[in-house]
């Protein structure tokens, strides 16, 4: 059992928040979206940012959980052109994708603090390959959006 430094306590407790909020917006912009394809990448996300979400509650109760040692295989997920049947329908998973963007800048961003203030090596390379996996959810919103004209 950890112990952990208020400070340490509450900037799980904001990851914690910040993963739900993720999950949250997954799920709910997986069922919005137009393209099958961005359905697809934002619920393997939600998958993904349940994990993350396990992982902070599992710190937050004292416990220094295992973490895989390679990166999530999201590389490998489908971020190919669709076919939009009327601009309003690109536009609209522009959208979702541009929120979701900027909702993983966010959520890395403050893993990124995280990693600086735990004092404990293995907690800081627990969050540290969080970020890692945030960040590259955002790689792969990039590419969905450069793939369908939506990165200005």
């Amino acid at each position: 059992m950890n112990t952990l430094s208020t400070k340490e306590n509450g900037l799980l407790k904001d990851l914690a928040g910040q993963e739900k909020l993720c999950i949250d917006k997954y799920n709910r912009y997986s069922s919005e979206a137009k393209s099958p394809v961005l359905k697809a990448l934002f619920q393997s996300m939600a998958k993904t940012e349940e994990e993350h979400l396990k992982t902070v509650n599992e710190m937050i109760s004292g416990g220094t959980p295992s973490m895989p040692l390679t990166i999530g295989n999201s590389n490998n997920q489908n971020t190919e052109a669709f076919s939009y049947s009327s601009e309003d329908e690109r536009k609209q998973d522009a959208f979702l994708c541009t929120d979701m963007l900027a909702t993983e800048k966010h959520a890395s961003s403050l893993y990124d603090t995280s990693v600086f203030e735990f004092t404990m090596p293995e907690h800081r390379r627990i969050l540290n390959h969080i970020q890692a996996e945030e960040q590259q959810h955002g790689e792969q919103i990039y590419a969905y959006m450069k793939n369908n004209n939506m990165y200005n």
